[in-house]
């Protein structure tokens, strides 16, 4: 994981300032994304200056690694990523340098297209080829990780990358980094131009992903895979008749065993090899975003197969302190339009309605969340009792949300939706980590901050195995035909919707977020099964509603998980509609 900026000045057009105060909170903003190194390459040509920025947060290797990467002649690579399958990279060895060997031999776009086709992991990068005088930058095909543009243009002359910003500025308009091509902008023919506004776009070569030979082993990792069209036979009997997970049906024994062999080794190849840091050996290395949902239950069983047994893992759950939620419970519905008027009052636990203050303040972060992780984590005791689990609850009060607002904000840029903002608080204290765990359920808690630099997240699995309610909906409507163009969309959109801004805001602590199940390879076995595999809608929730894995879940003993239903996160941890009920899609403020 890094934090990459860069950026190109006409040096000889004197009509706008230099944006150098500009630049620097830049470097400012991505170095916080790799707290472990950083530095700045410099190239001067005739007309133009190019400045290539990284910060590093070592989880590759033995040996500390500074970026960005440079040889002796004069090419440089900022990596922001990790190589899980496609290149040999040894425990000991670093990716981004076993990567940059492999770019220094390369001379076309077509070249750089076809060999990050055969890679699979998480990345966005920024290639100077000194002696094309060639800069390249992408990000990988899901968008797993952020890169931003800012094109030149007539009041902002110069041309900027970056994996976050540094907030709301007029001195630049980014936009996300379109994942379907390797770009390439033409260095030398930019600098003899008089003007890179008008001529940047000339400069520009994009090379799709998609162009290439059809069939090729070796590029099994340049797009997504697509859904398998076939429709069920039309005689389809419901899959599971009694609605219980126990008995798997015979046809459906193979694809369960193959789901929990595809995602046991994506967990594997994502939670290995992580570098230990000497001064916090036995601390975990390793958290999960955990809900106490399906997703994160399934992947921390996994995870718990491929760490050592003495090594904690931390499970990060985040509640808030809700005004609106809080005077909802107290008061009832206050707003007598709604038809789910319900009067809800606390209850200590013994029933009363009467409670002091601490049992309040209990109650305040007492939120769906919550209570299904502190249901969970006793189920993976129950099944892992040589591990110790750090459930970390992570208690958010309202003045403190309100506060990190603005730094929240300017970590999502350029995304500005009230959906966007209560998903990304959510991240952001989770995240950092900082809270409260107890050595039994019943013990006083104790302060903790988790050291783990890898969370693992369980996004990705509602749009590969049918777990919205826009899928049944879309069986309602349409039948299964519906459903499998639905999941097409699914695929389809995963790069432009949130990845991007999730890696942005967990990234601001010092950390890096993996999923599992949207490796490529994962999201290619899913793709590829027949849709009645995954899910029947004609099931009640919690059943048909990613059938395969809630089959798998119950193989793995993980009972009460298995029937969860679908709960967002800004809904399970009430961050969503603090002050009022305003529309997800609503643009905020300012």
């Amino acid at each position: 994981m890094c934090g990459i900026f860069a950026q190109i000045i006409q040096t000889d057009d004197f009509r706008h300032p230099d944006p150098e105060e500009l630049s620097q909170r830049l470097r400012e903003a991505n170095a916080t994304r790799g707290p472990d190194a950083r530095k700045s390459c410099c190239i001067s040509l005739s007309r133009l200056f190019l400045e290539l920025f990284s910060s590093e947060l070592r989880l590759r290797g033995n040996s500390p690694v500074i970026q960005p990467h440079q040889n002796d002649s004069g090419a440089i690579l900022c990596w922001n990523g990790e190589i899980f399958a496609g290149l040999d990279v040894r425990a000991d060895e670093n990716d981004g340098i076993k990567l940059f060997e492999q770019l220094q031999s390369l001379e076309t776009g077509e070249q750089v297209r076809d060999l990050f086709a055969s890679i699979e992991g998480p990345y966005a990068f920024v290639f100077y080829n000194a002696t094309a005088q060639k800069l390249f930058f992408s990000r990988d095909p899901l968008g797993r990780r952020s890169l931003l543009i800012h094109r030149p243009s007539v009041n902002n002359p110069y041309f900027l990358l970056a994996s976050v910003t540094a907030g709301s500025d007029p001195g630049y308009a980014f936009e996300e980094l379109k994942t379907g091509h390797i770009h390439c902008l033409d260095i030398a023919l930019l600098n003899k131009s008089n003007d890179i506004v008008s001529t940047f776009d000339g400069c520009l070569s994009l090379f799709a992903r998609s162009d290439r030979l059809l069939g090729s082993p070796n590029f099994d990792y340049a797009e997504p895979a697509k859904v398998n069209s076939t429709l069920p036979p039309d005689d389809l009997p419901v899959q599971l008749p009694a609605h219980n997970l126990d008995v798997i049906p015979a046809w459906l024994e193979e694809p369960v065993e193959r789901l929990i062999s595809q995602l046991d080794h994506s967990v594997m190849l994502q939670v290995r090899d992580i570098p230990q840091d000497l001064s916090l050996k036995g601390q975990p290395r390793v958290a999960v975003l955990f809900s106490g949902g399906i997703d994160s239950t399934v992947l921390t069983l996994l995870a718990d197969r491929h760490l050592p047994r003495d090594e904690p893992i931390d499970l990060l759950n985040v509640a808030f302190e809700n005004p609106r939620k809080i005077k909802l419970q107290k008061e009832g519905n206050i707003n007598p339009n709604k038809k789910k008027s319900k009067h809800k009052t606390f209850e200590s636990r013994n029933g009363s309605n009467d409670i002091d203050s601490d049992t309040f303040i209990l109650s305040d972060y007492m939120v769906p969340d919550r209570v299904t992780g502190l249901q969970e984590v006793e189920e993976l005791r129950r099944l892992c009792p040589e591990r110790v689990w750090n459930f970390v609850e992570i208690n958010v009060p309202y003045h403190e949300s309100v506060i990190a607002r603005s730094r929240v904000e300017g970590l999502m840029n350029p995304v500005r939706t009230v959906m966007d903002l209560s998903l990304a608080l959510a991240l952001y204290f989770a995240s950092r980590g900082v809270g409260q765990v107890r050595s039994n359920p019943t013990d006083e808690p104790v302060p903790y901050t988790s050291p783990a630099r890898v969370l693992i997240n369980g996004l990705g699995s509602d749009e590969l195995l049918g777990g919205y309610g826009r899928h049944r909906s879309a069986y309602k409507t349409g039948g299964w035909a519906a459903v499998i163009e639905e999941l097409q969309l699914e695929i389809d959109r995963i790069p432009v919707r949130n990845l991007g801004r999730d890696d942005r805001v967990i990234s601001s602590h010092g950390k890096e977020t993996r999923h599992p199940f949207l490796s490529l390879d994962a999201v290619s076995f899913l793709a590829d099964l027949p849709v009645q595999h995954k899910m029947d809608p004609r099931l009640p929730l919690g059943v048909g509603d990613k059938m395969l894995l809630r089959l798998a879940a119950r193989k793995l003993g993980l009972v009460e998980a298995s029937g969860r239903k679908k709960r967002a996160m800004q809904f399970g941890s009430h961050s969503a509609r603090m002050e009022g009920d305003e529309k997800g899609d609503k643009l905020l403020e300012g």
